[in-house]
């Protein structure tokens, strides 16, 4: 079975499909939030090859050091790709007008799809509601995605009931490890906040992580203990 996610027509002509038989390894990487230098060490950890494919959940940007040296490696690298996060859809909104920000920046985070399937995967920024179809979905309910039937990080989360088919994997809310589950791997570990920056390697079904500096700190009640 390989079922295409469907999605209602606001999100589907921002919805990429990816045929993955071509690609070598696999990995989809959590949030970095302008943190290059990390992002390279974990990309220098992976030893990429040239057919690999690294898919991004979003948040290439702010809060960190290096935002522009974070977008200038992944839009020169063919293997590297990514979804939409809310922080790149402040900046296409207009809401956020950073110091760093280029001229080419926010149309290249127009042109990010807010959602990536490929085989039974779906990776988005925030998550799905399990209680609706994909296709009752927003876009920005996919970039913020986070307790829609609760209050934020008080929980409960979107994923303690999600249940399939997809396995959705996901950043924005920060995690203290990542979030493995049957149907659900979250993987903002809080790059930006002294944490980690984590891949998943979907081919092998294994986790890497770099460890992180802090750049901005963040309250304890709102990074998770996914146990």
């Amino acid at each position: 079975m390989n079922t295409k996610p469907q999605f209602g027509n606001g999100v589907e002509a921002q919805h990429e499909r990816f045929k993955i038989d071509s690609y070598g390894k696999i990995y989809i990487v959590g949030d970095v939030h302008g943190s290059r230098k990390i992002l390279e060490r974990l990309l220098t950890d992976l030893e990429l090859a040239g057919d690999d494919l690294v898919v991004f959940v979003g948040d290439l940007v702010r809060k960190g050091p290096d935002s522009p040296g974070v977008i200038d490696l992944v839009r020169e690298d063919s293997r590297l790709v990514s979804v939409r996060g809310n922080n790149e859809q402040k900046i296409v909104r207009g809401d956020k007008n950073p110091d760093w920000l280029r001229e080419s920046d926010r149309e290249y985070f127009q042109s990010l799809p807010v959602a990536i399937s490929f085989d039974e995967v779906l990776v988005v920024h925030g998550g799905i509601d399990p209680q609706r179809s994909l296709a009752d979905h927003t876009v920005e309910e996919l970039l913020t995605m986070r307790s829609p039937h609760g209050d934020g990080y008080d929980g409960p989360f979107w994923y303690d009931d999600y249940e399939g088919p997809y396995r959705v994997f996901f950043g924005h809310t920060v995690h203290d490890h990542p979030v493995e589950r049957e149907h659900a791997v979250g993987l903002d570990t809080g790059c930006v906040y002294g944490g980690t920056l984590t891949a998943y390697d979907y081919r092998n079904d294994e986790f890497h992580t770099v460890e992180a500096k802090t750049h901005q700190e963040r309250a304890n009640s709102k990074i998770v203990d996914p146990a």
